[in-house]
């Protein structure tokens, strides 16, 4: 005869058995929904690229495009659209994220890329995850709490899908909101989603981004000493990229109060930018440019901060995309630069100053710390350990998206429950 006591702990294990399996399938439904749109995502914006590739002239149609985008948002009643800042209230407070949001950010994200704007990809993903997720989650009847999971799962599931690195995006998700905690509850929906996605995109074709370190030096304290001066210069970098692309928004909103102006005008700045420099590589996202930054170990010595002018003056006139690419582009730009003044391996300093700079905005050591695993294999992981430590710490509390959360303080154990800078 069993005790009420034991009575009771069966009873509380069978239910915690049941919510597991709900959430195996519900992250496998998400995995292969939001995997499938994100593989194609990854399709389509392989086509404009290689499209813009082919017609450097359609970057003369940009203003006009931006027209186009600003003008589908207001048409759809998502003129005050936040972004990637809106998933992350939407997960931190329960703001409504309108499962129409995912075309839009599809269809303007592509446009921007086709016309030549300075923008990332991984960041529309989140956003396309995260609207998509929530719309499942309001599919299944999901409670408050439920559908945060629910987003979080499609945050991973587009993530994995575009840029084919699970292990990073299922945790990516959960470190982005609140800096200091994790949210563990959907660990087990967030991997699943993400390896669900993962093998759709690698069932479709899609190839991972991967690179290979030429020269990778053993591990001394001298060599300790060069990275964590790249660590700490890096810190500083993501500092500028944060306060340029904020700085940059408030800027266009001050002086061109009208958004259909104001994305005009960013977009003849774009153009007359790219005129002056004249090529295209500071345009679209620019993985090219960091895979040439890892093979030939040469850059220009002011790349990375035009690369940072491009990207605010697209993203801030109100054009689509993500700052994820863009960061790395800043950081690959800045460590090779690093790398060739001092002679201390350029193709290892790229890396880490991919992964510092990154890891600087988004305020996610641990993310950054798989990213570098799965980017740049195992090899270099001492250097990339201690290179996102320093980031991590001596960015302060600058990030990308006013919306995350300081929850803990960097330097001491203190609850400070903060908003980024």
């Amino acid at each position: 005869m069993l005790s009420k006591e034991q009575r009771r702990t069966i009873q509380h294990n069978f239910h915690r058995m049941i919510s597991a399996v709900k959430w195996v399938i519900f992250s496998i439904l998400s995995g292969i929904l939001i995997g499938s749109v994100g593989t194609l995502f990854d399709k389509a914006m392989t086509f404009v690229t290689g499209a813009r590739a082919d017609h450097p002239w359609l970057i003369c149609l940009l203003p006009v495009g931006g027209l186009a985008i600003v003008g589908c948002y207001y048409l759809l009643h998502a003129q005050n659209d936040a972004g990637t800042n809106l998933v992350i209230s939407a997960i931190q407070s329960g703001d409504h994220l309108p499962v129409r949001l995912a075309p839009l950010i599809f269809l303007s994200t592509l446009t921007t890329h086709l016309l030549g704007g300075s923008a990332g990809r991984e960041g529309a993903a989140l956003q396309l995850g995260g609207s998509l997720g929530s719309g499942l989650g309001s599919l299944l009847r999901l409670d408050e709490k439920d559908k945060h999971v629910m987003i979080m799962c499609g945050m991973s599931a587009a993530f994995s899908a575009l840029f084919g690195t699970p292990l990073a995006a299922a945790i990516f998700s959960m470190e982005v909101i609140s800096v200091g905690i994790m949210y563990y509850s959907a660990l087990v929906p967030c991997v699943i989603a993400s390896l669900v996605a993962h093998g759709i995109a690698s069932m479709a074709g899609a190839v991972p981004e991967t690179f290979v370190i030429s020269q990778i030096p053993d591990f001394t304290v001298i060599s300790a000493v060069k990275i964590s001066v790249l660590a700490i210069l890096c810190a500083l970098v993501s500092i500028l990229f944060c306060v340029t692309l904020h700085g940059t928004e408030h800027l266009y909103k001050r002086f061109l109060k009208n958004p259909f102006l104001r994305v005009f005008a960013g977009g003849c700045i774009v153009v007359l930018l790219t005129a002056l420099v004249g090529d295209q590589t500071y345009n679209g996202a620019g993985m090219d440019f960091i895979s040439r930054c890892m093979e030939e170990a040469t850059v220009r010595p002011e790349a990375f901060l035009v690369k940072i002018l491009f990207t605010a003056a697209t993203l801030c006139a109100g054009f689509k995309g993500g700052e994820i690419v863009p960061s790395f582009f800043a950081g690959a730009a800045f460590g090779c630069l690093f790398g060739c003044l001092t002679g201390f391996s350029p193709t290892l300093c790229t890396a880490v100053g991919m992964i510092s700079v990154f890891c600087g905005v988004t305020n996610c050591p641990i993310t950054s710390l798989l990213i570098s695993f799965e980017l740049f294999g195992y090899t270099g992981v001492p250097y990339f350990l201690l290179s996102v430590a320093f980031s991590y710490m001596l960015s302060g509390y600058f990030g990308l998206y006013h919306s995350q959360k300081i929850v803990y303080s960097k330097f001491k154990t203190n609850y400070i429950n903060r908003k980024t800078s």
